[in-house]
């Protein structure tokens, strides 16, 4: 028995064509579909302005109890009756929500998605919010928050955040709260939230066989008794680097690891260098095979695991870096990573690591694009970002034709490692004069 040392080679991508596009206004509202012939099963989803970004400023996740909420019945149906409802079709409503929208869905028998639409417009549009079931809903979500927190990490994650964006704006503090400002939502505040925001008409994403569906009674049930004009978009941020490198501690006594967090701000999703951007940050540190995983874990042993992205939503991006080592190792541990993110901006990426990422990017992006849900999921992502609707169309093409010197410059351009803010959550008994030895940067710390 012998053990193979060598990596296969990429295998060719295999085709892949994103299906057409369809758009119709009806009631104020706007269908977007996707034309998927002999698909049985159908994805509908009400796509709402109303991201964590709405939030009022010391009541972050609001958004979050009244997604929550919505399971918990309608003014006409209670939470049974509501469930009954939906399983009788076979569906689930499902709800989420990120920094730019709130969204809605269900997926069922292409035949039955009418009356699936009008029972998920019914819970977004005139959910009950009962006071004891919004008040619950909350205690829940903030006990949840207070047991996460109390791991490493989320105090990390938050330090970074308002470093990079300010404490005091909402990019700043966390998507979802915090468990103080999860504690402080009111129900006054979720009734709020839902009449200024969930009473608009939105954009209603449907994917599965157009041609068993009629897009204009879809769009009708979905925006029956709707008001008000879509908010107009604001701008990307501006993308601000620090001059120097700063080390950010949260102590946390005891602690037998240090968690890291490391970052700058970064350009949003809509921008032209999204793609290079993207496979840059693959070699770098977004696979398994990535520099920064090959050198920490595998040459270096400091960690399981070693992770680097680029975090874009509409208004802004974030590249970050995330891990956990052990304690003795912390400072090595940062200066190894920085130095290859210096090294990576310096010298770019090799054709051999790129084909790799290119393959592997391109190749993601066909297996994830098989079902209605998922591409209920790209619609709302061409939407969101003011993406064309042939954008999908030519992605792959894109992914697989870009150069070592696109990349390589996109490196270059867009990773900072001087201008790094590195966080680390751990004992500051034991690490905190080892880092300021390590002279990586200046030593503060975080109010976390």
């Amino acid at each position: 028995m012998s053990l193979v040392a060598t990596r296969p080679d990429p295998g060719d991508a295999r085709p892949y064509a994103f299906p057409a596009i369809r758009r119709t206004s009806v009631a104020g509202g706007e269908v977007v579909a996707a034309h998927l012939p002999g698909q049985l099963l159908a994805t509908a989803s009400l796509l709402l302005d109303a991201g964590a970004a709405r939030e009022t400023a010391g009541r972050e996740g609001t958004a979050a109890v009244l997604a929550k909420c919505l399971e918990e019945g309608t003014r006409t149906r209670d939470s049974a009756a509501y469930a009954l409802a939906l399983e009788g079709l076979g569906a689930e409503l499902t709800t989420s929500v990120d920094w730019d929208s709130f969204r809605a869905g269900v997926s069922v028998p292409a035949d039955l998605l009418p009356r699936a639409v009008t029972l998920m417009a019914e819970a977004v549009r005139t959910p009950r919010l009962d006071p004891a079931d919004v008040t619950r809903v909350r205690d829940d979500e903030a006990t949840a928050l207070r047991m996460d927190w109390a791991q490493p990490g989320p105090r990390a994650d938050a330090a970074l955040r308002a470093d990079l964006f300010g404490a005091a704006e909402r990019y700043g503090r966390p998507l979802h709260g915090d468990p103080a400002s999860m504690a402080a939502v009111t129900v006054e505040d979720v009734q709020a939230f839902h009449t200024g925001w969930l009473t608009r008409p939105g954009v209603l994403l449907v994917a599965g066989d157009l041609d068993r569906l009629d897009l204009a009674e879809l769009g009708a049930a979905a925006f029956a008794g709707t008001s008000g004009a879509p908010v107009p978009a604001e701008g990307p941020l501006d993308v601000p680097i620090a001059g120097s490198r700063r080390v950010l501690l949260v102590d946390r006594p005891g602690s037998v690891q240090s968690t890291l967090r490391l970052g700058h701000r970064a350009p949003e999703r809509a921008h032209p260098d999204y793609v290079p951007i993207t496979l840059m940050g693959t070699v770098l540190g977004g696979a398994f095979t990535s520099r920064l995983n090959h050198l920490i874990r595998e040459v270096k042993g400091y960690t399981y695991g070693i992770r680097a992205d680029f975090a874009m939503t509409r208004r802004f991006g974030r590249f970050g870096v995330s891990s956990s080592v052990q304690t003795a190792v912390t400072a090595p541990a940062l200066a190894d990573t920085v130095g290859e993110i210096a090294r990576t901006r310096l010298d770019g990426v090799t054709e051999e690591e790129l084909a790799v990422a290119r393959t592997w990017r391109a190749g993601s992006l066909s297996v994830d694009m098989q079902t209605p849900g998922s591409i209920a999921g790209a619609l709302a992502t061409l939407v969101v970002h003011g993406l064309p609707d042939d954008y999908y169309v030519t992605l792959r093409q894109r992914l697989l034709d870009a150069t070592v010197e696109d990349v390589s410059a996109a490196a270059a351009k867009y990773l900072h490692p001087d201008g790094l803010t590195l966080v680390v959550e751990g004992d500051g008994a034991l690490i905190r004069e080892e880092l300021a030895a390590s002279k990586i940067g200046d030593v503060l710390d975080a109010d976390f």
